[in-house]
């Protein structure tokens, strides 16, 4: 079985980020994602942030508050969701792959002096125009962490 690989999510993009983490996942591989609240999002952070608000916050129910749908606000349940859409789903080999993901916010201790990757093609420098951290997103959704 392959082993765990460290994954710096600082100044990656997003999308790209979430398809390169979740073809390894498929491979049997554990991957973990530190400085989840720096990953960035590509596009404009005003256009960003409503889109955000809109479909996060947005959705009611006319029922009951508790039967409305639970959405994620924390940038690891962000980033977790992103990954999760694009692991096969309804089966063993979605769910296997997913529960070998771990996000954290920030350096846990455990990864200090571990070598971290990152990848080019998932890098932020290659955007054009603009972006916003994940972070910051999770802070307009309400997230309570520090971004």
């Amino acid at each position: 079985m392959p082993g765990e690989v460290v994954v710096d999510g600082s100044g990656q993009i997003l999308g790209r980020l979430a398809s390169i983490v979740a073809k390894k996942l498929l491979q049997g591989e554990r991957v973990v994602v530190v400085n989840a609240e720096k990953i960035v999002v590509s596009g404009d952070p005003v256009k960003l942030k409503k889109f955000y608000k809109d479909t996060i916050l947005g959705v009611k129910s006319h029922y009951s508050h508790r039967l409305r749908p639970k959405r994620p606000r924390s940038p690891v349940r962000l980033f977790k969701a992103a990954v999760k859409g694009m692991l096969p789903k309804n089966n063993k080999r979605g769910r296997e792959a997913l529960s070998r993901l771990r996000v954290y916010i920030g350096v846990p201790e455990e990864y200090q002096g571990k070598e971290m990757i990152r990848f080019k093609e998932a890098d932020a420098s290659r955007l054009s125009r603009g972006y916003i951290e994940l972070g910051v997103i999770a802070k307009e959704l309400g997230w309570r962490g520090e971004a």
